[in-house]
């Protein structure tokens, strides 16, 4: 299938990986599934209940990856869809989702991506999420993504998501529930400017023995921008897990960082820190001084933190 230069060029943002229409893929555009292909071990069925697609991962999948990107390039319209995934004992895979939103008009236009994922064991998924936003129009830009994640004994779960730049409103909700040996590794990014809003709740569930998460959130404030952390780790066994929110405030904005554990266990081992700060000013005087300016300096220094 064709693509037209909007299409391609919010692909082009939203999958670090490239797109391409080979192997396991499924383009959604503006509610509807336009383009989509097996590969040996992975399958992707039509939901017929609701919108959405069932994705079939064979345990002998290895080191391939599944592209499942959305658009949204029409103004006014909102997008619900129900994405699962069957993970089997063993499976080693890369799943790159995300959304993009070109709005040019005056009406808003939302993604809501409700994602489940099935995770067998001894399975090692990760999992890549990037949202965007652009568009010349007034009309709103908004994603609002659920994360379900089930992980059984002895699995790795990699959730690494990127909100670049754009999105207006956003209330993310994630849940894990982990098994025995399993391990979950985090990283969220985000980047807020103008009036925009972001929300991001995480529940994660140490259930099985010997369990562990390392969850890291950083961010950059900029402008009215309010942005609000809300992760939460319950060890309900022996296990083991950090929580870690660094964020970078800039001229009117506002965040609020609320990273919480819970222990029921005497042997769940759970650390949490945050951290909010301006940039150093010494940071900047030093890159100042090899040529950038202050807006340049303050540009690199985003990047870097960000990475």
């Amino acid at each position: 299938m064709k693509l037209d230069q909007i299409t391609a060029g919010v692909l082009e943002a939203i999958d670090g990986q490239g797109f391409v229409q080979k192997g396991a893929y499924n383009l959604r555009q503006n509610g509807q599934a336009v383009c989509h292909g097996d590969s040996e071990n992975v399958r992707i069925v039509k939901k017929q209940d609701k919108p959405g697609i069932d994705i079939f991962i064979s345990g002998k999948t290895k080191g391939e990856a599944v592209h499942i990107p959305v658009v949204v390039s029409a103004s006014g319209i909102t997008d619900v869809v129900y994405n699962d995934f069957y993970i089997e004992d063993g499976a080693d895979v890369l799943i790159v989702a995300g959304c993009g939103i070109h709005n040019d008009g005056d009406q808003e236009s939302r993604h809501d991506g409700i994602h489940a994922f099935h995770v067998g064991s001894h399975a090692n998924v990760r999992y890549e999420e990037r949202h965007y936003g652009e568009g010349k129009g007034t009309g709103g830009r908004v994603l609002n993504p659920v994360t379900k994640i089930d992980v059984e004994e002895d699995s790795v779960f990699t959730l690494d998501t990127t909100q670049i730049k754009g999105v207006d409103s956003t209330i993310r909700e994630t849940h894990v529930e982990m098994g025995a040996g399993s391990k979950l590794y985090v990283m969220e990014k985000l980047m807020t400017h103008g009036n925009q809003q972001a929300i991001s709740n995480m529940d994660v569930q140490l259930n099985g023995e010997e369990s562990s998460a390392q969850i890291i959130s950083r961010s950059v404030a900029k402008d009215t921008s309010t942005q609000v952390f809300h992760p939460k780790a319950i060890g309900n066994a022996l296990c083991h897990a950090h929580v870690q929110c660094d964020s970078i405030i800039m001229d009117d904005a506002k965040i609020s960082s609320i990273p919480e554990i819970n222990a029921n266990h005497v042997d769940a081992q759970i650390i949490h820190e945050a951290a909010i700060g301006r940039i150093n000013n010494d940071q900047l005087i030093k890159l100042c001084t090899f040529g950038m300016t202050g807006e340049e300096a303050e540009a690199v220094i985003i990047e870097d933190f960000l990475k």
